[in-house]
């Protein structure tokens, strides 16, 4: 599962800044390793596992994490754009009526009438609201606010999210 991304560097001793997805930062300070995993999706090289020995707080929406191995700040740098990943399995249940981001993508969207919309591709975590992003049957994306107001049934199991029905939503970006 994906929970941040590398953004640099922070201190001369190798620490990295990585900026957290999802609601908050907690479930990267709590791991005890991760995996750093092409962020660029060119498949250069294969994930590597560190342990974490330490981190905190960063700048607003980051966290340092000090990885085993990396203690100088040019290997900090080169680990710039990667992805930080944990497997899901460390990480406790979703609270119910809640779900975790990978939870989501792949789940189809549909109208409470049954028409689908699309898949979810990705999310994004924008100031106002996180925002579902549903790739339709005819390529185009449609971003669909993550919220209460719009969200009107989650099926992780069942990969299916119903939205409401609302003018406009559901209108593919030009």
């Amino acid at each position: 599962m994906v929970l941040g991304r590398v953004v640099g560097a922070h201190g001369l001793r190798g620490q990295i800044r990585v900026r957290w997805l999802g609601d908050g930062p907690e479930h990267l300070l709590a791991a005890k390793k991760v995996e750093l995993a092409d962020g660029r999706g060119t498949g250069e090289s294969a994930p590597a596992a560190f342990e974490i020995e330490g981190g905190g707080r960063g700048r607003n929406g980051e966290v340092r994490l000090a990885l085993c191995g990396v203690d100088r700040r040019e290997i900090a740098e080169t680990l710039r754009g990667r992805l930080v990943t944990v497997d899901s399995a460390e990480l406790p249940r979703a609270q119910a009526g809640e779900a975790y981001w990978f939870e989501l993508v792949g789940c189809q969207v549909e109208t409470p009438s049954g028409d689908v919309v699309g898949r979810v591709r990705e999310l994004w975590d924008t100031p106002a609201h996180d925002t579902l992003v549903v790739v339709g049957a005819d390529g185009r994306d449609r971003l669909i606010p993550a919220t209460p107001a719009f969200l009107r049934q989650l099926d992780v199991a069942a990969k299916r999210i119903v939205i409401e029905d609302l003018p406009g939503l559901i209108d593919p970006i030009e």
